[in-house]
C-alpha cells in the first residue's frame, strides 16, 4: 500500500496501530476497527487491551471482518490505482474451530503414523496462514495433543517414519509447538506436567533430528522461562547434558542461543550450576568462546561462564581448562561493553575465590593482568571499571611491581587497600 503520491488517504482507512491502509479490517468487541494482521501482532505479544479504548479483550475475543469498509477501501483503491495504490484481494476467512477440532479428533483416533503426519501438516499449513489460525488452533486443544505426540516420542519409530514419509510425528509436532508461538497459560501447563513433557524433550535432544533438537531446546527455554523456581530447581542432570551438547554441537544459530539462554536462566537455581558444570559445560563455554567471533554468541557464553564461576566446581573446571584465562581476558575490550562487564566479573570470581599461587602467575604471564590496567585506563563501563580495580588491589604485592606489566599501564595500578605506594 506504500504509494510515493501526495493523494490524501481517507483516515478511517488507517489502521490506528500501523497507520497503514487496512488490508483485512477487523473490529474488536470494543468497536474500533483495525487491520487483522496488526491487531493478531498486538494481541499476540501478550497485550490485553484495546489499543485505542484501553478496554480488556477477552482472550477468546472475536475479530468480526467489518465487510462494509473493506469494499470500500477495494473500490478506492480502484479508483486510485493511477496514484500507486493497488486493490487489495479479499482475504480468506480464518479457519473455524469446529475444522481445527476435526483434524485433531482424526490424528487423535488414527493409529496409522501417515494418518497423524497428514494431519499434523495440515495444521502447520493453517498456522502459517494466520495469528487468527494460530490462536484457534491452540484454543481448540491443540497443545496437549501436540504435547502427548512428543510424550510418545520413540527413536525407532521415529526413523521409520523419516524413511517412509519424510519426517514422523514427533518432528511435526515440535515444528508446530514452536511455530504456533503459544501463551503463557500453555506453556505453565507444560512445565506442571510433573515433569513428564521436559523428559520427553530431553530425549528428543538426545536421539531426535537435528531440526527436532533444534526445536526441543528452543520450546524448552520458552517454557522454563515460565516456570516457577522449584520447578527449575528439580530438572535433572540429563536435561543440562543435552543443552550442553546443543551449545557444542552448534546445529543452528537459534537453537545455541537457546541452549546458552537456558544456562544462564537456569543457573542460579539451586545446585544447577554443579549439574551444568558435571555436565562439561565449563569446557565447552570456552571452547565456543575460542570458535567464535560473534558478538551476542560472545556475550551469552560470558554470561553463562559468569553464573557457573560463581560455585566453586565451576571455577575449579574454569582455571583448570589450559584456555580459559586467556581466552576471557581476550574478548575485553574488543566484543562489546556487556561482554567486557561479564569477563571482568569472572576473573574477579577468580581471583578473589580460586587464587593460587599458580594461577596469579599465570594471570600475569598471559596478560590478564596488563588486560585489567588497559580498563582502568580506557572510557566506558563504570561498573566494569571497579570490578577490574577490585581485582587487582586483591593482589597488589603479587602483581605490582612485576615486569610483566607495561610501564605504560603500571600508572593506572591502583593501589592496595590498606597500602601506601
Amino acid at each position: 500500500m506504500d504509494s510515493e503520491s501526495e493523494i490524501d488517504v481517507p483516515p478511517f482507512f488507517l489502521c490506528p496501530i500501523s497507520l497503514q491502509i487496512m488490508k483485512d479490517p477487523v473490529i474488536l468487541p470494543t468497536g474500533i476497527t483495525y487491520d487483522r494482521d496488526s491487531i493478531e501482532r498486538w494481541l499476540g505479544n501478550n497485550n490485553k487491551t484495546c489499543p485505542v479504548t484501553k478496554q480488556p479483550i477477552p482472550p477468546d475475543a472475536d475479530l468480526t471482518p467489518n465487510i462494509i469498509l473493506r469494499r470500500l477501501i477495494q473500490s478506492w483503491c480502484t479508483l486510485n490505482a493511477s496514484h500507486g495504490f493497488h486493490c487489495i484481494p479479499t482475504p480468506r476467512p480464518p479457519a473455524s474451530r469446529a475444522q481445527i477440532s476435526k483434524l485433531i479428533h482424526s490424528a487423535t483416533s488414527s493409529s496409522s503414523h501417515h494418518s497423524q503426519i497428514k494431519c499434523l501438516r495440515q495444521l502447520k499449513s493453517l498456522a502459517k496462514e494466520s495469528e487468527a489460525n494460530k490462536r484457534s488452533i491452540e484454543s481448540a486443544g491443540a497443545v496437549d495433543f501436540l504435547a502427548s505426540v512428543v510424550v510418545n516420542f520413540n527413536h525407532d519409530s521415529e526413523l521409520d517414519c523419516i524413511e517412509q514419509f519424510g519426517s514422523s510425528p514427533c518432528d511435526e509436532a515440535l515444528s508446530l509447538l514452536h511455530g504456533l508461538h503459544i501463551s503463557e497459560p500453555a506453556l505453565k501447563d507444560l512445565v506442571n506436567r510433573n515433569g513428564e513433557f521436559v523428559d520427553s524433550l530431553t530425549r528428543v535432544m538426545q536421539r531426535g533430528t537435528y531440526e527436532s533438537r533444534a526445536y526441543a531446546v528452543q520450546i524448552s527455554k520458552s517454557m522454563l522461562h515460565m516456570a516457577d523456581p522449584l520447578r527449575i530447581i528439580g530438572i535433572r542432570t540429563g536435561f543440562f547434558g543435552e543443552v550442553v551438547q546443543l551449545v557444542r554441537d552448534q546445529i543452528s544459530k537459534q537453537a545455541s542461543k537457546a541452549a546458552l539462554g537456558l544456562l544462564i536462566e537456569m543457573c542460579p537455581w539451586g545446585r544447577n550450576r554443579v549439574k551444568a558444570v558435571e555436565s562439561g559445560a565449563v569446557s565447552v563455554l570456552v571452547d565456543l568462546l575460542l570458535d567464535s567471533s560473534e558478538r551476542r554468541a560472545c556475550e551469552m557464553a560470558l554470561a553463562a561462564l559468569d553464573v557457573l564461576c560463581q560455585c566453586a566446581e565451576g571455577r575449579a573446571e574454569f582455571v583448570k581448562h589450559a584456555a580459559g584465562l586467556a581466552v576471557v581476558s581476550k574478548k575485553i575490550l574488543r566484543v562489546s561493553t556487556v561482554a567486557t562487564e561479564k569477563a571482568v566479573r569472572i576473573l574477579l570470581s577468580v581471583g578473589k575465590s580460586s587464587a593460587t599461587a599458580a594461577v596469579l602467575q599465570e594471570m600475569l604471564q598471559i596478560g590478564v593482568v596488563a588486560k585489567l590496567c588497559l580498563v582502568l585506563q580506557v572510557e566506558g563501563s563504570g561498573r566494569a571499571k571497579d570490578k577490574a580495580r577490585e581485582v587487582l588491589r586483591l593482589h597488589a604485592r603479587v602483581w605490582k611491581n612485576s615486569p610483566c606489566v607495561p610501564p605504560t599501564l603500571l600508572s593506572s595500578y591502583p593501589a592496595a587497600r590498606g597500602l601506601r605506594w
